[in-house]
């Protein structure tokens, strides 16, 4: 892989990750790349973003991210295309989703370069709601009733099966997301590699498991306001009885794999 143009990304308030990605844009500008750095990482002969969202108007090979899992979920819903990530773990707590340390990150880009990877691509959901469709989510998107003191009634449909009940809210959640809250719910782990989706029940009035189905469009109707959580950082909000659609986005997340792992994100759980 040629690294022309790359992107480095740290944590956002962590001295730890913001030193490494200096220490990261150097090694990358020593091999002559076109290097973008995020405010306030600022690195002589690096391009400087002020905010994230401004990697959407750069052509870039790779994007780096050192820092945890939600450093990895903010750079994904910032990109709109397949460009490839390599996670280093920098300041996170568990780094499900990261692939090295930051002391491997020689040997990472001598193996880019030479192209000694391969890429894990994986499914993004995103929701629309009232004519608008909202930033991807790598993990999930979580559907919950804006007012805590009234249980909704909540309308799922796919395919043609619907299922009506009163409950907190559901949780869609895509294989890479099957480890975070759809599991802490009770839902199952999948392969990250399955083209499924996971429709899992809060706190409904009567069980209802986790429901497995094809990652094709799925409705969901509430009874009440609700929110809508993406990726658990950004949420935005639909009116009682607005439909919200779900529906696989238009490009997966692409991350850069430097070892072959079965049910990598289960290791990292300690399974």
């Amino acid at each position: 892989m040629k690294l022309e143009n790359v992107a480095v990304v740290s944590k956002v308030g962590n001295k730890d990750s913001e030193n490494a990605a200096k220490d990261v844009a150097k090694k990358l500008l020593e091999k002559k790349a076109t290097v973008y750095t995020i405010s306030p990482v600022k690195v002589e002969g690096a391009k400087q973003m002020e905010e994230l969202e401004e990697i959407q108007n750069v052509k870039l090979d790779l994007v780096i991210t050192l820092g945890g899992d939600g450093t990895t979920l903010r750079v994904f819903r910032n990109l709109e295309n397949e460009t490839p990530i390599l996670t280093i773990n920098v300041g996170g707590n568990r780094g499900i989703l990261a692939e090295i340390t930051i002391e491997e990150i020689d040997k990472a880009l001598n193996e880019i370069l030479e192209d000694n990877f391969f890429l894990d691509k994986r499914t993004r959901v995103t929701a629309v709601c009232g004519g608008k469709e909202f930033p991807p989510a790598l993990n999930e998107i979580y559907i919950s009733r804006a007012n805590l003191t009234k249980t909704a009634q909540i309308e799922i449909k796919f395919q043609n099966d619907t299922v009506k009940q009163k409950m907190d809210g559901v949780i869609i959640a895509t294989p890479s997301g099957s480890t975070g809250h759809s599991f802490s719910l009770g839902g199952p782990i999948l392969h990250e590699s399955l083209d499924v989706l996971i429709i899992t029940p809060v706190a409904p009035v009567y069980r209802l498991a986790s429901l497995v189905v094809p990652d094709e469009k799925i409705e969901i109707i509430s009874s009440h306001d609700c929110n809508i959580a993406i990726d658990a950082q950004v949420v935005k909000s639909a009116g009682y009885e607005e439909p919200i659609i779900i529906k696989k986005y238009k490009s997966p997340a692409v991350f850069i794999r430097l070892k072959k792992r079965g049910l990598r994100q289960m290791s990292k759980l300690g399974f």
